[in-house]
Order: structure tokens, then C-alpha cells, then sequence
């Protein structure tokens, strides 16, 4: 391995609360006659969680809200694929397009509340930090470049990725637009590239260029995922062993 590609929610944040607060603050903007803001919170929370693995973009927060309002069984990825094509298209880019201003609105009002409602994993950025220099650092992510920028810095690890190898959603609506244009930046084959995600779908995708491809357990997934992952050939790593996996040996000066 000569790269390592991060994704950004799930793998280096846990992204999950302020998405969700995000999301909710959208989808009631959506659809103001909506019932789900008068559900117990932690009920609809812990169905959004349950919904986040098999979504992509930020309009896929809506859908999965629209799902939990409306009862609908969403057990795999076919399931959700076929409830999610039923949403009419200008809705789901109006959702993804209201959801940025929601958050932009957030972040310049309430800078601090906003950056404390997505958390690092400490643990995987004490493994970066600790195998800086033994592979180039990326990241392919779906978030937007300002917000990333912004939690990197926060967290004191923005040395550790070069500002042109961190990708955004502009650079396409898949990650292999993301991996594509980092193996040219790096001219390196896409074999030499291992790419860290928590959502299998993007994994399945990814694997069809020949990048090595690892599912963050860690991140928002669960039993399904990791079954699906090791039935596929990924490698699934925790933080307890995500180091040996990745980089093929423990160099620990510390507990991860």
C-alpha cells in the first residue's frame, strides 16, 4: 500500500449526531406538516442509524427520514433502492441542497455547538498520527470541503492530508470519481491504493477498479454490513486492529 483513502463521516468523524440534527432540521422544512419532530427523538434517531449505511448523499438522510415517517421495512440495499427511486428527483436535489444551507446556517451561527456535534474517533487519528510518512494520507468524501477543512483543523491532524488530496463531494456523486483522480494526482495504479469506508455499497463499487478496499467497523454499520463485507472479501477492521490490517504490522507507542 502506498496510499491510504479515508473516507470522511464514519471512518475520521462520527458524524452521525449532527447529520441527524441536520437532516431534521431539513426534512421538517421539507415537509412542515411532518409528525416524526413529535416521535421520541432517540426512537427516530436510532432508526436514522439503522437507514445511514445504506445511503450515499445528503438526500439520502431525507429518505431515510421519509421512511421512518412513513413504517416502511427497509431491511437491505434493494429494499431501500427501490423506496428511494419512488421520491420524486426535484425533491431529493432540493433536499440535498436545502440540508447544505441548513448546516452552512448552523456552523455560521453557532461555529463552536456546531463543530462539538461531530466528534473525531481518537483512536484512528492516534494510528494516523503514528504511521504518518509510511503511506500518502487521502481523503473521498461526500461531505463539503469547508466543513472537513474545518473539523481537521479542529482536531490538529489537517498536517497529515495535503489540501489537494482531499476530495469532496464536487469531485462526483461516487467514490470512484474520488479514487480515480487520486491515482492520477499521485501517479500511482489503483492497486496501490487502500480505501477505508463504512458503507459497504461504496466499497462494492470501489473494488470493480482494483483498489484494496477495508470497511471501518467503527463506523455507522452493524452485524449486516460486516457479514456483507467478509463475504465480498473486504477486510473489516476495528480500531483494536485496524493498524495490523492496514499497514501489515503493529507499531504501537501506545494503546490505540
Amino acid at each position: 500500500m502506498k496510499a491510504l483513502v479515508l473516507d470522511f463521516d464514519g471512518v475520521l468523524a462520527d458524524s452521525a449526531p449532527e447529520a441527524f440534527e441536520v437532516a431534521l432540521r431539513t426534512y421538517t422544512r421539507m415537509r412542515p406538516g411532518s409528525a416524526l419532530p413529535g416521535r421520541p427523538r432517540d426512537a427516530v434517531y436510532a432508526g436514522f442509524l439503522a437507514l445511514m449505511p445504506l445511503g450515499n448523499r445528503a438526500e439520502d438522510f431525507g429518505v431515510a427520514l421519509s421512511a421512518l415517517e412513513a413504517g416502511a421495512a427497509l431491511p437491505d440495499q434493494a429494499a431501500y433502492d427501490a423506496f428511494r427511486d419512488a421520491h420524486d428527483p426535484a425533491w431529493l436535489a432540493g433536499f440535498h441542497r436545502l440540508f447544505y444551507e441548513t448546516r452552512d446556517a448552523w456552523a455560521a451561527a453557532d461555529p463552536e455547538g456546531w463543530l462539538a456535534r461531530t466528534p473525531p474517533y481518537p483512536a484512528f487519528l492516534d494510528l494516523l498520527r503514528r504511521r504518518a510518512g509510511d503511506a500518502t494520507f487521502a481523503i473521498a468524501t461526500a461531505k463539503d470541503h469547508r466543513s472537513v477543512t474545518a473539523l481537521l483543523a479542529r482536531w490538529g491532524v489537517q498536517h497529515l492530508f495535503a489540501p489537494e488530496l482531499v476530495l469532496d463531494k464536487e469531485t462526483g456523486v461516487h467514490k470512484t470519481a474520488h479514487l480515480a483522480r487520486l491515482a492520477e494526482l499521485l501517479r500511482l495504479p489503483l492497486g496501490e491504493l487502500t480505501f477505508v469506508d463504512d458503507k459497504v455499497n461504496h466499497l462494492d463499487a470501489a473494488a470493480g477498479l482494483g483498489v484494496r478496499c477495508a470497511l471501518a467497523a467503527w463506523g455507522m454499520n452493524g452485524p449486516r454490513e460486516h457479514a456483507l463485507a467478509r463475504a465480498r472479501g473486504y477486510l473489516v477492521c476495528g480500531l483494536a486492529d485496524a493498524e495490523a490490517l492496514l499497514f501489515g504490522g503493529d507499531r504501537r507507542r501506545g494503546g490505540v
